[in-house]
């Protein structure tokens, strides 16, 4: 019964987010917070660009599945958010992220770049080519996502999977309301371009009365 009303819940959310795009529909429902972790880069890349499987100087490209994740950040009455700062971050493909204090034993791999950045176009939306999130020790797969709302502190919150069964015993995924996790999963499923494995839709809309500051350190 939780599968199908979530189902619901995302087929729903679309309609309400194409439609909000013309301005004539308001109160969509925003995107959960999460929380940013400990493993935001205290270092942030020189190569810092949207692409994070191929890193400059390197010659070959990440290890994982390539994996674009595209989307829009509007406000709860749809209305775009033009220009707007948002960055990912997450673990490697072998579960490593770009932290000092960061201890996993496994090598990190060179050719990913572990954050990216980029600022959404006239229709607020935005794009990454990363990889398919990966389980870390004690989490399930997940990508870290923070936007800059102008003269705002940053959200934050995480992307989870659809369907991925770690998800169930995660303790962060699992203290969001189940009707809301819908809002902070996607399906990443085969992509239509010819270098890249898998393609994700990921949707994030604010609510800016809510906005509270966060450390991203």
């Amino acid at each position: 019964m939780i599968d199908r009303n979530r189902r619901k819940l995302l087929i729903g959310l679309s309609g309400l987010l194409a439609t909000s795009a013309t301005g004539s529909i308001a109160g969509l429902i925003p995107t959960p917070r999460q929380s940013p972790g400990p493993f935001y880069p205290d270092t942030l890349p020189l190569d810092d660009d949207k692409n994070l499987t191929e890193v400059a100087g390197k010659t070959e490209k990440a290890n994982g599945i390539i994996s674009d994740v595209t989307g829009r950040i509007v406000d709860i009455n749809g209305k775009p958010l033009v220009g707007t700062r948002i960055e990912i971050w997450q673990c490697d493909a072998n579960g490593r992220y770009r932290h000092r204090r960061e201890r996993g034993a496994n090598p990190i791999d060179e050719n990913f770049q572990g954050h990216g950045s980029t600022l959404t176009d006239k229709q607020g939306s935005y794009r990454f080519r990363t990889i398919r999130p990966v389980p870390y020790p004690g989490r399930t797969p997940h990508i870290h996502v923070a936007v800059f709302p102008e003269n705002e502190p940053p959200f934050i919150t995480q992307l989870y999977i659809a369907g991925e069964e770690r998800n169930e015993t995660d303790f962060l995924y699992n203290s969001i309301p189940w009707d809301k996790r819908s809002l902070v999963t996607a399906d990443f499923t085969k992509s239509p371009l010819p270098d890249a494995d898998q393609l994700a839709q990921f949707d994030i809309i604010l609510n800016h009365s809510e906005g509270t500051p966060q450390d991203l350190g």
